[in-house]
């Protein structure tokens, strides 16, 4: 079986795994947490979002944290940005790059933004404008792609439509997202293969969530397609504010122990991102999700 030899991890769990604490996390602490990710060798990391506080609380204090990290030469930190006024915000952050959100499920995209997805599309186009303007790279993330709360399952061609729209405004990847963690590998397989009909493999990054403990065995039926780009929180952080019941993302300690197993290449000190997990679970007053930083912990490692 041939995989890639490299795989780029984007480390979400500053952004998309605290963003669902209930407990405000300090500044001083995600500000840490950033810097124990790039420490680690993470050469992506997801360190912010530029939303309406009233609906996510969490992510108020995002232009600090960016004036607080501390840029390395090779690492993007990149911010959520779901309208204009949004990336204005971050654009005065003077941002390198930033991520916008669709949904390939009307129900999800009504509840979560309020609009159609046709809508949600539309306004994506003035941000697209001014971040090619500026020249800030734009991420796209797709969600719901394995299944939405409100309608069950979504169409694989529902999905490769709002992907294929994000890519074709100038989103340079396209992140698929399952967002309930309901999907399974021959799923997720064929989902990939009608998604990468549309848009290149090489532009598609995986995000599935681990509800139901399926997540690593759907990126290694993903990967023997050749994705070769894999969102994932430290600790298994994670969940969706408006997906009640979705768990965490899969582990990033979990994802790079399978893959530096396989013979590919990920760039990152396991031990280095073990120990940056733990510390920001001893924050949180829980045990990291992930199993294998339970292992390294058990080891005294």
């Amino acid at each position: 079986m041939s995989f890639a030899p490299h795989v780029r991890i984007v480390e979400v769990g500053p952004r998309d795994g605290l963003q669902n604490e209930k407990t405000i996390v300090p500044v001083d602490v995600k500000v840490a947490l950033i810097e124990a990710l790039a420490d680690a060798g993470l050469t992506s990391i997801e360190v912010g979002s530029f939303v309406s506080p009233k609906w996510v609380p969490q992510m108020a204090d995002s232009a600090e944290v960016l004036a607080r990290i501390r840029n390395r030469a090779g690492v993007r930190y990149t911010v959520l940005t779901p309208n204009l006024e949004g990336f204005d915000r971050a654009l005065a952050c003077n941002v390198q790059e930033v991520a916008l959100f669709a949904s390939a499920s009307q129900s999800f995209s009504q509840r979560n933004i309020n609009c159609s997805i046709e809508d949600s599309l539309a306004r994506f186009v003035p941000i697209m404008d001014k971040a090619r303007h500026h020249k800030v790279r734009v991420r796209g993330y797709v969600s719901c792609v394995l299944g939405c709360p409100y309608e069950g399952e979504v169409p694989a061609v529902a999905v490769a439509r709002v992907a294929s729209r994000l890519f074709e405004m100038g989103c340079y990847e396209i992140s698929l997202g399952d967002t309930i963690g309901i999907g399974t590998p021959t799923k997720a397989r064929s989902l990939i293969e009608r998604v990468a009909a549309d848009v290149p493999m090489d532009r598609l990054a995986l995000h599935f969530h681990d509800t139901y403990g399926q997540a690593l065995a759907n990126i290694y039926a993903c990967l023997e397609l050749g994705v070769s780009v894999i969102d994932s929180a430290v600790a298994g952080l994670g969940g969706c504010p408006y997906a009640a019941g979705a768990s965490g993302n899969v582990a990033t300690e979990d994802v790079v122990y399978m893959l530096e197993g396989m013979g590919v290449k990920t760039g990152i000190d396991l031990s280095l991102l073990g120990l940056a997990g733990q510390v920001i679970s001893r924050h949180l007053q829980r045990m990291p999700a992930s199993k294998v930083s339970r292992a390294l912990m058990a080891r005294g490692l």
